[in-house]
């Protein structure tokens, strides 16, 4: 039953992470929006996660860096939405 539990919280980490590229892919989603860059934070804590209970070290680094990379992006959007207001 857990690991029913961690499979599907991985598994929701990947269609967010791989939903997040598609939607870019199809110009629905920009690199700098807010949906694109918590979709793909979202996901990537997810995997993070299930990554917890099925280590892997070379897929639990790369969601490391993928945290940053989203973090770095909504640190812009929202620095751009301040620059804008003011």
């Amino acid at each position: 039953m857990i690991d029913l539990m961690f499979d599907i919280i991985g598994m929701t980490g990947t269609f967010l992470v791989v939903g997040a590229f598609f939607m870019l892919q199809l110009e629905k989603a920009s690199p700098d929006s807010l949906t694109y860059n918590l979709m793909n934070l979202s996901g990537a804590i997810l995997l993070l996660i299930s990554l917890c209970y099925n280590f892997n070290l070379a897929s639990f680094v790369i969601e490391l860096f993928w945290i940053a990379a989203s973090l770095i992006g909504l640190f812009k959007y929202f620095k751009a939405r301040k620059l804008a207001s003011a």
